[in-house]
């Protein structure tokens, strides 16, 4: 049985100026079956009028205000109530906003990292279990195809088992002090009130800890961290961590905002007893495999070979590039294909239920808060804060 409709979608944050909002949007309507029709997409109702006027959002589903969405969408009928909502709000209103949401009963899917506190989180494992809701997070990374490959090869032990993880995100953008030139981006993730006790491991860091979770399966069990930050900012800018996981593999995770001349160059290594795995995000058409026995082997995305969950995750054929909006596309087209099942009071498959849950958020915030609090300690190793 199919949900003869397309699933109705609300938005909260991601008004103009908003960069990740753009990016959320045209991911949930790639493939067609989502309709944006309401929206609170602004903290300044005015704007979020505007906002969703540009939008093409009708003046009755445009809201001032986060609270009044969700009591007005809670009350009306199932099928003209927006199914789920997207929020795309600086950190520290993650946790409000879908608290208020899954407690309404409409699913949610949220940026990263997903609440602004590790209790927060917490709570919000909690409130999600008890609401029945699907709850997914925008940890995208995990939507490229070759990175579905590389977690297939490393889960039937094609590589053996892991001895090390290499995970590193170099950015150059704050080298120099935006926020005080009134760059949008760089003013909230800056400030401790709004962005949380981390700016770069909490933004690109939790990205490193998510990839090589979700690639190998491993849970980190302890930590080093040397944090930095420059022009006297709050939040660092800057981490460099040892990292020891279960099974007794070791790790580096680098994130930086200074390194010049950097993009977004984030990189995986996994290295086991049989082989290797690499993969980078801008180069995210190919997976490297190598071992000691033969020369280096390269696959594609798009090709036949490769395992059903990339296979699911490709769009278009070999050697037509996809990437960025297509990865956060494949995330939003697996939970809300887990949503319309819902709906329809259908079991979803494994494949459906590959997106990062609740418990990748709650993951990430004890990795944030760990990181944190080993920079700040005299033990040489800290333990990875519990996070359920």
């Amino acid at each position: 049985m199919e949900l003869n409709r397309k699933l109705k979608m609300g938005m909260v944050g991601g008004g103009k100026d908003a960069f990740i909002g753009a990016v959320h949007r045209n991911a949930a309507l790639m493939d067609g079956k989502v309709e944006l029709i309401a929206g609170a997409l602004s903290s300044d109702p005015e704007k979020a009028k505007a906002s969703s006027r540009d939008l093409l959002i009708s003046d009755e589903r445009s809201y001032g205000t986060w609270q009044e969405m969700a009591d007005q969408e809670s009350k009306l009928p199932e099928g003209e109530r927006i199914d789920f909502v997207s929020i795309v709000t600086p950190n520290f209103m993650h946790f409000p906003i879908a608290k208020g949401f899954a407690e309404a009963g409409i699913n949610v899917i949220c940026d990263k990292p997903m609440t602004y506190t590790l209790q927060e989180a917490k709570d919000l494992v909690a409130i999600i279990d008890n609401s029945g809701v699907i709850f997914a997070l925008t940890h995208n990374y995990t939507g490229y195809p070759m990175v579905k490959q590389a977690r297939h090869m490393v889960r039937t032990g094609e590589i053996g088992d892991i001895l090390k993880i290499v995970v590193e995100y170099p950015q150059g953008w704050l080298m120099t002090a935006l926020e005080e030139e009134g760059q949008k981006q760089a003013s909230w993730r800056t400030d401790p009130k709004r962005s949380g006790v981390s700016n770069c491991i909490g933004d690109i860091g939790s990205h490193c800890e998510n990839l090589a979770h979700y690639i190998t399966g491993l849970e980190i069990t302890e930590m080093c961290a040397d944090l930095k930050s420059i022009l006297n900012r709050p939040l660092d800018n800057d981490g460099n961590i040892l990292l020891h996981f279960e099974k007794e593999a070791c790790g580096i995770l680098y994130a930086s905002q200074f390194s010049a001349g950097e993009e977004n160059n984030l990189r995986i290594r996994v290295y086991g007893t049989r082989g290797a795995l690499e993969w980078h995000q801008e180069e995210p058409n190919t997976l490297w495999f190598r071992t000691n026995e033969g020369p280096a082997q390269l696959y594609r995305r798009g090709n036949g070979y490769l395992c059903d969950a990339a296979q699911r995750a490709t769009r278009l054929p070999p050697g037509h590039p996809e990437a960025f909006i297509e990865a956060f596309a494949n995330v939003y087209a697996n939970a809300t294909d887990a949503i319309r099942a819902k709906i329809l009071g259908q079991e979803p498959d494994e494949l459906v239920l590959d997106f990062p849950t609740v418990i990748d958020g709650a993951r990430g915030l004890a990795f944030i808060e760990s990181a944190v609090e080993s920079n700040q300690s005299d033990q040489k190793w800290y333990a990875m804060k519990a996070f359920k």
